[in-house]
């Protein structure tokens, strides 16, 4: 308890500075703004962030090195109106949830390609490092209109830096608790029409024990990530543009079982992951541009479920079930889209456009093989934009999907903002519906599936408002949620004639469940203190979420799902050449089994980063991960790292050839 109240005192403290801060002339404010960040996923063209008729979030290159982020969901973990949870340490599966919504439900992106699974639906994000990322935006309500099945609650769209100016090659290398190894190197630039950005990375952890080590587990569970990452773009003739994206892991970790709960002993999960992605865009007249995308995701995890299994309850000991006979899962996700945006006049922008998606998945070995199956769709869609003096936004939007499995899908959208430049005030709300399509497991999985199974659809509102003051210095953002789910695939015995075997008589998915959730969503940045003697830049970045969630079956809350969400970010930057950030996450309860059972209590995380920069070629960094070393789970009989200690040293040069675009 005692680190609470020490934040808190900083943090009022912190927060009676603006009162004297704001009313000071600040000499070097005059010409000096912020650049509006380009959103891209809202709707499928780059525009301002003010402009943005959606609940978007932004994170840059520059966020994500300030605090030595190692993977992406660190930062998701900081995020508004989303929810994460890991089993375990470093390589433990992890899952992103967005507004009340499930992990199926939230679509991912990788330079163009979808990430999702094709047999599980959602995404793992454990191996996803940050290591040559450029921006991620998170797009929070139904977003199926633009992006198709999975986007019910959400959009995550990840994008990878693109190299600029004259080459310039770097390395990195970091030691830290448990053993913890990560080092790298990259190499980017441009010359001529040609840019590129390429980096690769390893990560090596003995890591902690995946079940909770205060259950009694005593095995660690050691990490490894192999992860390489490259853009490649030429700009072509009549301002066309080609980038060429790929990225690579290899990843393996030793896991344990929450079934007693169990430490298991050489139970080991291997994900090996090649993501293409090729975009294509080209200018065809003053008002006209076509976008072509091609992408390809292919995941190979190989699962060994070990050779001895204690339940921690009972001290009891057993071969763990399908040992000696590992399986080995393949999916694979391709995705070709062709865009194309008329410019009508200096008001309309209308999109129109095609997508093709397929997913294959497949199991070898283990006690339920099966072959390659095949879940396909076709879809068009179309969007018109409106923007009246740069005051008035709206966009509307309509698509249909056409699947190889259950037929046809047909979602819509429509969205308004009004900004008042005056006051800086943006007024916004959005309304549209979206689906997810049956995984592979839920249509196919022997003695389990049911190829009968349809689609889940939603409805979606938001309402909000964003507030800028004192010239860019504070911002604030609040808003109101509102999810309606129904056709909820859930798996229940029933007469369906799909479940006959280790699963029991009769088990099977069909759609019988719905949901809603609603909520409230707020944001704070104060930029309290610049260009002063000792404090170079400090500010304040906070946000709170509450979401409410219900079965409408039976009146429960939904499983994994904590009521009340928030984080405080306070950065400060007392010279050039250092700067710190504090982060404090809190999540509130949560029940980790339906029907509201098994409670899972609150708990607050603080982490710290401070970096130097030595010269303009090296820096040096140290992180404090829970540095009042809290103990907690995220999900039930899961381990957290406690306090952890890490430091680092980056070189970045300018190479002696090569050179920059004029």
């Amino acid at each position: 308890m005692f680190h609470r109240f020490v934040f808190l005192y900083l943090f009022v403290h912190v927060l009676l500075i603006p009162a004297v801060s704001f009313a000071e002339s600040d000499p070097t404010d005059s010409g000096i703004r912020t650049l509006d960040p380009v959103v891209v996923s809202a709707t499928k063209t780059p525009i301002p962030l003010r402009q943005v008729t959606s609940a978007v979030e932004v994170w840059t290159e520059e966020e994500l090195q300030q605090r030595q982020i190692k993977t992406v969901v660190e930062a998701l973990r900081l995020s508004q109106g989303t929810a994460v949870f890991q089993n375990g340490g470093p390589g433990g599966s992890a899952n992103v949830r967005i507004r009340g919504g499930s992990s199926r439900q939230t679509l991912v992106l990788i330079d163009g390609a979808i990430v999702n699974s094709a047999t599980s639906g959602d995404f793992n994000f454990a191996h996803l490092t940050t290591d040559n990322i450029e921006k991620i935006e998170i797009v929070r309500g139904a977003q199926s209109t633009l992006w198709g099945a999975d986007a019910m609650g959400g959009v995550i769209n990840i994008t990878t830096k693109r190299g600029r100016g004259p080459l310039k090659a770097g390395a990195f290398f970091e030691y830290g608790s448990f053993n913890t190894l990560r080092e790298g190197g990259h190499l980017s630039g441009s010359k001529g029409p040609v840019d590129f950005s390429v980096k690769l990375s390893r990560w090596d952890t003995t890591g902690i024990s995946q079940i909770n080590s205060r259950r009694g587990a005593t095995e660690r569970d050691a990490y490894r990530n192999w992860q390489v990452s490259s853009r490649i773009g030429m700009a072509l003739p009549l301002d066309g543009r080609f980038d060429f994206n790929f990225r690579w892991w290899n990843a393996s970790v030793n896991i344990d079982s929450s079934s007693g709960p169990s430490d298991v002993i050489n139970y080991k999960n291997e994900s090996e992951r090649f993501i293409f992605g090729g975009t294509y865009q080209q200018p065809l007249t003053d008002w006209w541009t076509h976008a072509l995308t091609l992408s390809r995701s292919q995941n190979a995890l190989l699962n060994d479920p070990g050779t001895l299994q204690r339940n921690l309850a009972t001290g009891m000991t057993r071969v763990p079930r399908g040992s000696g006979n590992p399986n080995e899962i393949r999916v694979v996700a391709n995705r070709i889209e062709s865009q194309h945006d008329f410019r009508l006049n200096q008001y309309v922008t209308v999109t129109a456009g095609y997508q093709f998606r397929e997913q294959t998945g497949e199991n070898e070995g283990g006690s339920s093989p099966f072959s390659e199956k095949i879940v396909s769709s076709h879809a068009g869609f179309g969007q018109m934009q409106f923007n009246v003096f740069d005051r008035l936004f709206a966009t509307a939007g309509v698509r249909h999907d056409y699947y190889n499995v259950f037929g046809d899908a047909t979602t819509y959208r429509v969205t308004g903002g009004y900004l008042i430049k005056e006051t800086n005030t943006k007024l916004r709300s959005s309304y549209a519906t979206g689906f997810r399509a049956p995984t592979v497991n839920e249509l196919f999985w022997p003695d389990f599936g049911n190829p009968d199974v349809q689609p889940e659809h939603s409805q979606s509102f938001d309402v909000g408002v964003d507030q800028t003051l004192f010239a860019g210095r504070l911002t604030i953002s609040g808003g109101y949620f509102w999810n309606r789910y129904r056709d909820l695939i859930q798996t229940i015995q029933s007469a369906a004639t799909c479940g006959t075997g280790s699963f029991g008589a009769n088990f099977c998915p069909v759609n019988v469940a719905s949901a809603k959730t609603q909520g409230w969503e707020g944001m704070v940045n104060i930029v309290m203190v610049r260009e002063q003697p000792w404090v170079k830049r400090l500010e304040l970045k906070g946000q709170y979420t509450a979401t409410l969630t219900r079965d409408l079956m039976t009146s429960d809350r939904l499983r994994r799902w904590p009521i009340n969400q928030a984080s405080l970010s306070l950065y400060y930057q007392p010279v050039d050449s250092v700067n710190a950030i504090l982060d404090f996450r809190f999540v509130g309860e949560q029940y980790n089994g339906t029907g509201n059972s098994q409670p899972v209590d609150s708990f607050d995380v603080v982490n710290l980063a401070v970096n130097y920069d030595i010269s303009d070629q090296f820096q040096a960094y140290v992180r404090v991960d829970n540095l009042f070393d809290e103990e907690y789970e995220e999900i039930l009989y899961y381990g957290t790292p406690g306090r952890s200690v890490f430091g680092g040293i980056r070189a970045n040069f300018d190479l002696p050839f090569g050179g920059g675009m004029n």
